[in-house]
């Protein structure tokens, strides 16, 4: 196992100085899941929920999250990413303990950093926009799962969850 990075000499915190790292293409792929009552998933496969069009409003808002996650995450670099794509799978009420909507984001840059935190943060935003959506309905809703799935680039090179 590595040695924690956000930390110096002194043991005190401090932002990682990537100035000496090379320029790379990074990409980051998160996901995880948000587990719903049958009626609920049909209310947002139906496109009937009162606020409106719940995973359009999701994506929305797991791409914004992307952008921001510096502001919300101390020790992360501001980074310039070039691309964020959220993307949600309906689970059937039919799978055995599946009822709910998989997310996964897919975040890209050319920099000295990667963008697992941008993809985590995405989907963590993303899943709590559509239980903001959906809480009238189903305040029993819960989220599971968040993860890096994969990430490319970079000294460390690529990694692919098990």
């Amino acid at each position: 196992m590595s040695a924690l990075t956000h930390f110096d000499a002194q043991g005190q915190a401090h932002m990682v100085d990537v100035a000496a790292k090379a320029a790379t293409h990074r990409i980051a792929v998160a996901g995880g899941r948000i587990e719903m009552l049958p009626a609920t998933l049909a209310l947002i496969e139906a496109g009937n929920a009162k606020k409106g069009d719940v995973l359009g409003i999701a994506r929305i808002a797991g791409i914004q999250a992307a952008k921001k996650t510096s502001d919300l995450i101390p020790l992360c670099h501001p980074l310039a990413l070039t691309r964020v794509a959220i993307e949600f799978e309906a689970a059937s009420a039919r799978q055995p303990g599946a009822c709910g909507i998989f997310c996964a984001a897919t975040v890209e840059t050319v920099g000295p950093t990667g963008v697992e935190m941008e993809a985590l943060t995405a989907v963590q935003v993303a899943l709590l926009t559509i239980y903001d959506m959906c809480k009238a309905a189903d305040r029993g809703m819960s989220i599971h799962d968040v993860r890096v799935l994969e990430k490319h680039g970079g000294k460390s090179g690529s990694f692919t969850a098990p």
